[in-house]
């Protein structure tokens, strides 16, 4: 049958995306999932918030006939407003969880072949939502303060680019937060070369010290930005719950494919989200995920200062659930993880292969602290530190 199949199937198919997923092997250690902690999911006052919108009248049990969603738009447009991006709720769109947003944004944007800037890791799921619709990647490397512009530019002078993808704030996998000066001048170099930009925000209040700096959506002065946001990481994933904010003539475009593709989302979800926000603290909640988190990321940054071998750096984020492990040049993450880690010192990753489009990236890791305990995160940096030690010493890997 494959002959049959599209041309997608084989692209999205080799994403990467399986390697997230916990491992069966009882013994092992797996700091590859974004996933958040599911101890921190406010299972009690979901519980009545549901309760609360199953029994309404009428009950959300049916196609949505009228604007059901605008009560929970105008609170996100709220926060949104509340958090330094002045947004009114008739331009906020309700998603099944911000990986949709990814699809309908390139599925709006991207014929086979556009040029399309990601940054150099970027977040695994967002190439498996792109790579269906087969743009010419332009992959723009990381430095401490964000991507690198200087790259960027030359790449915006030489080639033909439709669309920059970023995650500004603690980006997923490296932690790094973009700087005040390098947004402005985003901003600026998409203006001028013509170019959409997709800032990804799922983390955005998950900042565990310092300031917030202005997302790009604030910044924006074109109404070229498309931002997406996500309860995923800061309620539940398992609502499936996402929203998307953009400009009018690209929201207009973006809500006729979201309707053609699912014609709308839960309506239940909607209400339950709604009265969760209407009768608790959803500030209240985020503080309570900060102050968890944090402790979590302290406990990594301690473990990897204490196991990690010398040559091995890593990043210090400042929020979100990632730090990005990197290893000297010429050493393979993936053939240590496959011959190494996993079968000899149970403890897992997400490689750099699966983080950059196309080939050449192997000396880099995506580990996860947000979903392990302490002394998992102890005991399993120790595992790794010794793995990575021993190889580093084979020419093999």
């Amino acid at each position: 049958m494959e002959e049959e199949f599209a041309s997608r199937v084989s692209l999205t198919s080799k994403s990467g995306l399986n390697a997230i997923y916990p491992s069966q092997d009882p013994e092992m250690i797996s700091f590859t999932g974004g996933f958040p902690d599911a101890s921190l999911f406010p299972k009690e006052e979901l519980a009545q918030s549901f309760q609360s919108a199953i029994t309404s009248k009428p009950a959300p049990l049916q196609y949505q006939v009228g604007d059901e969603s605008l009560a929970l738009r105008k609170k996100i447009a709220t926060l949104l407003t509340n958090d330094g991006t002045p947004t009114d709720s008739a331009f906020v769109m309700m998603t099944q969880g911000a990986q949709q947003g990814l699809d309908l944004v390139a599925k709006l944007l991207i014929n086979k072949g556009d040029g399309l800037v990601v940054e150099g890791p970027t977040y695994i799921g967002a190439l498996a939502a792109f790579d269906a619709y087969e743009p010419t990647y332009y992959s723009v490397g990381m430095q401490d303060d964000g991507m690198n512009l200087s790259d960027l530019k030359k790449i915006l002078i030489q080639k033909s680019v439709k669309m920059i993808y970023t995650i500004p704030d603690f980006q997923n996998p490296t932690g790094i937060v973009m700087s005040m000066e390098k947004r402005r001048q985003l901003i600026a170099l998409a203006n001028k070369y013509d170019v959409i930009i997709l800032e990804d925000a799922p983390y955005r209040w998950l900042r565990y010290e310092g300031r917030s700096l202005p997302s790009l959506k604030a910044l924006d002065t074109q109404s070229r930005v498309i931002q997406l946001g996500s309860f995923s990481k800061i309620l539940a994933p398992g609502l499936r719950l996402g929203w998307l904010t953009a400009g009018n003539d690209l929201y207009s475009r973006l809500q006729e494919l979201k309707a053609a593709s699912d014609l709308e989302t839960s309506n239940i979800m909607i209400q339950t989200v709604n009265a969760y926000l209407t009768d608790y603290s959803l500030d209240a909640h985020l503080r309570k995920l900060q102050q968890s988190y944090r402790v979590k990321r302290d406990a990594m940054m301690q473990a990897m200062q204490k196991y990690l071998p010398a040559q091995a750096s890593y990043s210090f984020p400042k929020g979100g659930f990632f730090t990005w492990v990197t290893m000297p040049d010429g050493f393979d993450f993936e053939k240590a993880q496959t011959r190494l880690l996993l079968p000899n010192f149970h403890v897992m990753v997400i490689p750099a292969t699966h983080l950059f489009p196309g080939d050449g990236h192997k000396n880099g890791a995506r580990v996860s602290f947000s979903t392990v305990s302490l002394s998992q995160i102890d005991s399993g940096i120790k595992r790794l530190g010794e793995g990575l030690s021993v190889g580093s010493q084979k020419q093999s890997i």
